[in-house]
């Protein structure tokens, strides 16, 4: 069994990061607890804890973007994870983009250098 080091925060959590496993490309970044660490690991579909609902989600559960689970690489401290995944659906981003990381800055300000992938307001029921 894989220990990971989530004792270093009041909450438990770790960061996940997750990184196209044919490209390389960050897709996002996420926190995890036990349970979703170890419902990803048995699953082979990424989850993660959500902060803001305070509950433990799958990834595309909603928009049905799940991220398949290639291969798990652990830090050297044991409190960070790279799920290395293959996204299905092309859009990690809830925001409608392959990626969360769909911004640049450039002169002082944000820029978009991506495209997007999917309309969020058709995607996501309020």
């Amino acid at each position: 069994m894989v220990n990971l080091d989530f004792s270093k925060n009041k909450d438990n959590l770790i960061p996940a990061i997750a990184q196209d496993y044919k490209t390389g490309e960050i897709l996002m970044l996420a926190y995890i607890n036990e349970e979703a660490f170890q419902k990803s690991v048995k699953s082979g579909t990424a989850h993660y804890w959500s902060r803001s609902r305070n509950k433990i989600w799958m990834k595309g559960e909603t928009s049905g973007h799940i991220q398949k689970i290639h291969e798990i690489l652990v830090d050297c401290d044991g409190d960070t994870v790279v799920y290395k995944v293959d996204q299905i659906g092309g859009a990690a981003c809830h925001k409608g983009y392959g990626s969360c990381f769909y911004r640049a800055v450039e002169n002082n300000s944000l820029k978009v250098i991506a495209d997007l992938i999917f309309d969020p307001d058709e995607v996501y029921t309020k």
